[in-house]
Formats: structure tokens, C-alpha cells, sequence
């Protein structure tokens, strides 16, 4: 009977999949999800075989019956394996010790198998649960180690948002990966996924350890640092430039050395303030990243990076900085961080800033940071060391009221976050559920949804868009706040908040801690482990991959979809940036991606009778032409991302014109469909045409292929745009090419100004419409046998 029930639920099974829509880059699974019911008192485990890769999953007692309810993976390979089993325990002989039928212990706890429903995986408060198919939560899919990989590559086909691996929890039998998406979504995995064990509704909130092991938070720290695999002497820093950090904490300590805890004034101590604690949660962000899944996980997880210290805030006693000598304290942070540690590779991250000071127009303190962004600085003569600082955008002040928040505009970017050369960051929060057990939030809900920009970040849309960079340029997790139930009243909620270390190392080592200094503590972090990572590249390639790795949630997404408009589009791009950078997209490349990096230095000007643009550097991109036109009709994606560091000359007209402040500019281009190579390169080089004051060839209008367009880049040192066309449109467009513009070098007459050389880090990645499109493969052969680049 069990045989028959298991053949019928599997053609029940293979009829209802027939009857679904599975979109096209998703294959429907080589198995299936079958709910067994099993009688009181049986242990479902028993049900797994391993060999034949039958695997049981979430698992349930039905409090009226006292059955047991599993859910069981079975391949499809595997069902005349169990049918077989079935059979012989109806028709085998009895065993001589016992009497029993064979395979009695696994068959006969047996009572019902059906098909599995997403109900069946459930095992939260079915409260819980949404009803409307369309509902988005966080789930937490519960999947088995050995596929989760491929079971959170199913999801992100789907256009789900899968929470960034610092934030799945890893158990010895399960990983748990947040997912936004709509219960249809869950649904729909159900049948392509085969790593799927249980299903809960995500409930990210902190209050656990802020809350109901207070008083147990120092067990729960030292636990994480016990499983830490501490980084040695001879790694990248993150140096905050700070309130200083408590280095006694069980979580910081081994990172950080007491000859690495500086202060810019050397009449300031170096430790952070106890009462009004700044530096060391920015420490303990900057190093593990949000602590909630950290805390809760059980593996061992390895650091490859430590931490430095300056303080440039005064300690209490002290007078407060005259804001007129925000530079030159930055300088002397900078400065003594290195003569302490001359050979380390740093990330400089500052998440202090001149309040309330708009970022519009260049300032002192800003060009400071792009002067040692640049390698500019005193001693630097030599070696030119380029610098990379994240800087906090500033923050929205707390309002009481969410009437007086105001609009968009109203909150610019803060000094000196506008440095052109600085990563900038914003904030975004996926943080939406609140404690429903915290009575004094009651009825209280999150001011944005998940994805969306965090109420604390600030912006760039009010700036004149053609002569500033756009600011910030990402946005990491920021947190969120909460508004009451009748809509008007604001307030902080630790629910919303991420969790980090605190400085009352002993009584209370785990706080939470939100805002766009939370945000800037995890792009310092994302940089550090990218340097080591990758040990030889710039500063300039780093801030690339961040930004390049950068992709918009779905709030942002539909924004910028639903806005036809390129000027519009910039505009919501200064609200966010690029969107939200991911460690695994910055670090590796799947078989239907293609990413090209190339670190080259290009002389922009020479002296002649005047001073003239000198060189364009021409990359062909090693497209594989006969695949892209095999795909013709459908859409690819490709990403450019360009990153340098100026010289900067604020002042005069340089608020006006940014070629007055930029020493030099570059700015790329991508050969159009109908033009020949000839004609590409008189085009974007006058150096090449027989005269070169005429007029280059006109070529076909290109922005309407891109996200942004041209003219979202006229300002700033880091450029990037998306271009989405045709296989057949990309075929054509297989050389890109780098050109100088016009900076106040190429004003000088002096050739040891005019004809310097500068840095520059490219990438592009193609990325292909199905998952089946291989083209690394092809690329891979061009690519062996060696791009050239001409100049």
C-alpha cells in the first residue's frame, strides 16, 4: 500500500510540475519534497539514506494525534529504491529472530505519504505564515550544508534578495540564509531547489542579547572569540580615525596591538569614552561585521585583517576642534598611524564629520582628504602612496516627529564626505521586524521597508548634478527607526539596530549601534578584506570593486526602472549610490559572468606648442562573438566601472567647473554597433585625425542603452554605468576605450606638471540573461592567449 501511495504522490507530483510556469533560467528539480506522516513516538531521522541521498527536513508533532509529520527529500532516482524497499516489506518472508517483515524498522512507523506543501516546512507560529501569495518577508530557509550554494543561486535567479553571507548561520547539520521574497517565490523554490529542510519567518532582531541575555552577554562574546582564528602582524588595517577604541575587549584585543591605539594630540588618551562610546563599536563593526550571526553561529571563522586607532576627537575636558583645523587634524592622524606601521596596507575610515556643513562645494578639510587619498602629503615625495578613506555621509538629525524630517534635499551630504577621491557612504536597512515583545514598542512600525534608504542617510539629490560627484557612491546597512502607531512620532529602535562591541568591556560587551557610522565601520571592513584578498592591488582598484560589486535592492530598483529619464535616474542615484556592495560579487565571478580588471597608469597631456591630450588606452573586449549572436535576441548586461585619484585645487572657480579643482579626468567608451575602428578612434581622439582641430566623426546617439548616460559623469573620480542591450548590439561593441579630459595639469606649461602619468583601475563584467550561457569558457580561451592594450 505504501509503494502504490508513493508512485501515485509521485505522478501527482510530476503532473502538478507539467502544470506550472517555471521561468526559463530555472530548472525544474531532479527530485521531489514528500510529506510523511509517521505514528506516535517514531524518530523521523531513520527515514534518511544517505547512499540513495534521501534526506529528511523539517519535522513536526501534531499536538492533537501525537504523529509525526517530516518533510523527506527524495531524488527521483531514488523512488524504485524506496518502492523496492516497500515491496519486500509486503511480500518478503518474515525474519527468523522476531518474526517481522524485512525492513520493519523503517517501513512500519510509515502511516501516510503525500505531497509536501509549504505549509509542511513550516515550523514558526503558523500565525506567521502570509496568506496573499504576493506577501514579501524574511523567511529563513533552513537548508541542508552540502547545497545551500546552490540552493541560494536558486533564489537569486528568482530575483530574491539573499541577506549577504556574514548573516547566514552555520550548524553542523543546517545553514540558514535570510531571503526577501513573496511567498510565491518560496513556493516556486520549493520545486527547482533540492537543499531545502525547514522554513521560518526571519526575525533578525537583537533584542535577545540585548534584552534576555544581558546579563550573559560577556559568555556569548568570549564564546565568538574563542572561535575566532585571529589575523597575524602582517595583514591590512582598518584604521579608524575616531574617539579611540577600548582595546580590552574580548573581541578587539587580539586584532589590536596598544602600540596601534594613537591619538592625533598627544595630551588626548587613546581609549574611547565609556559613557558616550563611539570608537569601539565602530571597532567591532569594522572587524566581524554585524555580531548578531556571529554570535549565534558555531564555527570557527578566520580574520584576515586587524585594526588600528587614531583619536581625533577630544576627550571630555578638553576644547572641542576648531573646525578650521579639521585637516590638518586629519593629516597628523594620517601621518602618525604610518610612521608607527610604515610598511602596513590600511583602509582609513572616518565616521565624523563637520555637522550640519554641506558637502556641495570642495573645502579645506575635504581637499585634505583627497590630497592623501592622492599621495600628496608631506614625505610622500618618493613612493606617491595612495590612500583609501571610507567616510561616513553624515546622518539625519533625530526628529521627534516625522513631519519634521522634511524632504530628500533638506539633508546634503555632510563636510567632507564630497572628497572626490573618498568612498562615501550612505545607508540602506533590510532591519523591518520589532520586537513584539517589547511592550514599549507596541503598535510601533519600521519608518521604511526592507531595501529601501535608511531613515539616517543623508544625500547628494540637492547638489548641481553636472559639476559634483555623486555622493554617496554605496550604502551599507545602516539601521532603521520606528514611528508610532498613529503616524507621526519617531523614535529609536534597538530592534532595528545592528549589534557590535560596546566599551564597558566587562558589564556590558555587546551593544547596539546603527546610523551611517555603522554603515562606514562595514565598508572599511568590506575594503580591508578585499586588500587581503588581493595584496596588489591600488587603493583606486579596491574602491572600484566595492562599487562595482555594488547592486540596488528591489525599492531602488523599482525606482530607477519606473524613471524614463536619465536626469531623474541620476537624481534617485544620489539618493543611493550604486546600490548595496557584496563580498562574494567583489571576489568571484560565476560561469555567466565575466569580469576584466586592468591597473594602468596613462600620461593625460603633453607639451607641444601648446599643451595637448596625449594618450587613449583602447581595451578589445574579448567578446565571444559567435555565442553573443547565437543569443541575439536576448538582453546582456554590461557593468564599467573607472576609479582614479586627483590632484585637487579647490578655490576660485572650482566650485563651478570641476575642471578646475580635477588635476586631470578620464572618462570611458564603448565603440557603437555601426562604427568601424577607425572611426571609433577619430571619434574620442583628436590626436588621430589628420587634423586634429576639426571636428571628430559623428557617431550615432548612444545614451538611451544606458542606465545612466554620459553626462552622470561629468563630475568626480569614480565613474560606473550599466549598458543593457541586445546579444547582436554587443557583438559589434568589442572595443572600449579610455580617454583623458580636460584638468588644471593641462593649464600648466611646466612639462613636470602638465606631463605627469596617473592611475587608473577599470572593470567590466558582461553578465549573461540565463545561467546555461556559458561564457567564461570562451572568454577564458581568448583571454589565454593575451589582450593586448593599445595606447
Amino acid at each position: 500500500m505504501l509503494g502504490e501511495q508513493l508512485r501515485a504522490t509521485f505522478r501527482e507530483e510530476r503532473e502538478a510540475r507539467g502544470e506550472m510556469e517555471i521561468p526559463e533560467d530555472l530548472a525544474v528539480s531532479e527530485g521531489a519534497y514528500y510529506e510523511v506522516e509517521l505514528r506516535k513516538g517514531a524518530k523521523a531521522e531513520k527515514l534518511e539514506r544517505k547512499r540513495d541521498h534521501i534526506a529528511v527536513g523539517a519535522t513536526k508533532i501534531d499536538p492533537d494525534t501525537e504523529r509525526v509529520s517530516t518533510v523527506v527529500f527524495i531524488p527521483d532516482a531514488s523512488v524504485p529504491v524506496l518502492e523496492n524497499i516497500f515491496q519486500d516489506y509486503a511480500t518478503g518472508e518474515l525474519t527468523e529472530r522476531g518474526n517481522k517483515p524485512p525492513n520493519n524498522n523503517y517501513v512500519d512507523p510509515i502511516e501516510t505519504i503525500r505531497r509536501a506543501r509549504l505549509f509542511s516546512f513550516w515550523t514558526d507560529n503558523p500565525a506567521a505564515l502570509p496568506d496573499d501569495a504576493q506577501d514579501r518577508i524574511w523567511w529563513e530557509v533552513w537548508c541542508r550544508p552540502d547545497e545551500v550554494d546552490d540552493d541560494a543561486a536558486v533564489f537569486r535567479r528568482m530575483e530574491c534578495r539573499v541577506a549577504d553571507e556574514d548573516r547566514w548561520l552555520k550548524f553542523p547539520e543546517s545553514t540558514v540564509i535570510p531571503v526577501l521574497a513573496r511567498r510565491a517565490d518560496i513556493e516556486l523554490a520549493l520545486v527547482v531547489a533540492d537543499g531545502i529542510m525547514e522554513l521560518r519567518r526571519g526575525s533578525d532582531t537583537p533584542n535577545f542579547f540585548l534584552e534576555e541575555e544581558r546579563e550573559n552577554q560577556y559568555d556569548w562574546a568570549a564564546n565568538l572569540a574563542d572561535r575566532t582564528i585571529w589575523p597575524g602582524a602582517n595583514v591590512p588595517r582598518v584604521c579608524l580615525l575616531d574617539t579611540g577604541v577600548n582595546r580590552a575587549h574580548v573581541l578587539i584585543e587580539p586584532a589590536l596591538a596598544g602600540g596601534d591605539l594613537m591619538a592625533a594630540n598627544p595630551d588626548w588618551p587613546s581609549t574611547d569614552n565609556v559613557r558616550e562610546s563611539h570608537g569601539t563599536p565602530m571597532a567591532g563593526l569594522a572587524l566581524h561585521g554585524d555580531l548578531f550571526a556571529r554570535l549565534q553561529d558555531y564555527q570557527e571563522y578566520r580574520l584576515g585583517h586587524r585594526l588600528e586607532s587614531v583619536r581625533i576627537m577630544p576627550a571630555d575636558g578638553f576644547d572641542p576642534n576648531e573646525p578650521s583645523r579639521y585637516g590638518s587634524i586629519t593629516l597628523n592622524a594620517v601621518a602618525r598611524a604610518e610612521i608607527e606601521n610604515p610598511n602596513s596596507n590600511r583602509v582609513f575610515c572616518m565616521a565624523v564629520t563637520n555637522e550640519d556643513r554641506s558637502g556641495e562645494r570642495a573645502s579645506s578639510w575635504s581637499a585634505c582628504v583627497d590630497r592623501a587619498a592622492a599621495g600628496l602629503l608631506v614625505g610622500d615625495e618618493v613612493d606617491r602612496p595612495h590612500r583609501l578613506f571610507c567616510i561616513s555621509g553624515g546622518n539625519v538629525r533625530n526628529a521627534m516627529q516625522i513631519d519634521r524630517l522634511g524632504a530628500l534635499e533638506d539633508h546634503p551630504i555632510e563636510d567632507p564626505a564630497q572628497a572626490w577621491n573618498a568612498l562615501s557612504i550612505g545607508g540602506y536597512t533590510d532591519k523591518t521586524d520589532i520586537d513584539p515583545a517589547d511592550p514599549y514598542f507596541r503598535g510601533h512600525r519600521p519608518v521604511v521597508d526592507a531595501g529601501d534608504v535608511s531613515p539616517f542617510s543623508r544625500n547628494s539629490t540637492g547638489w548641481h548634478s553636472s559639476k559634483t560627484p555623486i555622493k554617496p557612491e554605496v550604502v551599507f546597512e545602516a539601521g532603521n527607526r520606528a514611528v508610532s502607531g498613529n503616524g507621526r512620532d519617531l523614535i529609536d529602535c534597538p530592534s532595528l539596530e545592528l549589534l557590535t562591541t560596546g566599551a564597558e568591556v566587562d558589564r556590558l560587551p555587546i551593544v547596539n549601534f546603527a546610523a551611517t557610522s555603522a554603515a562606514t565601520a562595514q565598508a572599511a571592513r568590506l575594503a580591508a578584506r578585499l586588500q587581503a584578498d588581493h595584496p596588489d592591488s591600488w587603493p583606486e582598484t579596491i574602491r572600484a570593486l566595492i562599487v562595482h560589486s555594488a547592486e540596488w535592492t528591489e525599492r531602488m530598483k523599482e525606482r530607477l526602472t519606473n524613471e524614463g529619464r536619465l536626469r531623474k535616474r541620476k537624481q534617485l542615484v544620489r539618493a543611493f549610490g550604486y546600490g548595496v556592495p557584496s563580498y562574494r560579487r567583489a571576489t568571484a565571478s560565476a560561469t555567466s559572468d565575466l569580469a576584466l580588471l586592468a591597473q594602468r597608469t596613462i600620461q593625460p597631456y603633453r607639451r607641444e606648442q601648446g599643451v595637448v591630450f596625449n594618450e587613449c588606452h583602447y581595451y578589445p573586449l574579448p567578446w565571444p562573438r559567435d555565442v553573443l549572436e547565437q543569443y541575439g535576441d536576448q538582453e546582456f548586461t554590461l557593468k564599467i566601472t573607472l576609479s582614479y585619484f586627483v590632484e585637487p585645487n579647490p578655490g576660485k572657480s572650482a566650485a563651478i567647473d570641476p575642471q578646475r579643482y580635477q588635476s586631470f579626468g578620464l572618462r570611458f567608451d564603448l565603440k557603437r554597433p555601426r562604427e568601424t575602428n577607425d572611426q571609433f578612434r577619430h571619434r574620442v581622439n583628436a590626436q588621430e585625425r589628420e587634423d586634429p582641430r576639426r571636428a571628430g566623426p559623428r557617431a550615432e546617439p548612444d545614451s538611451g542603452e544606458w542606465l545612466l548616460g554620459p553626462n552622470s559623469i561629468s563630475a568626480g573620480s569614480l565613474h560606473c554605468d550599466v549598458w543593457h542591450g541586445t546579444g547582436a548590439q554587443l557583438a559589434a561593441r568589442n572595443v572600449i576605450c579610455i580617454r583623458p579630459v580636460s584638468g588644471w595639469w593641462k593649464e600648466r606649461r611646466r612639462r613636470e606638471i602638465c606631463e605627469q602619468r596617473a592611475r587608473y583601475a577599470l572593470i567590466v563584467t558582461l553578465t549573461a540573461p540565463e545561467a546555461e550561457i556559458d561564457l567564461y569558457t570562451p572568454i577564458s580561451n581568448i583571454v589565454e592567449q593575451g589582450i593586448e592594450i593599445e595606447v
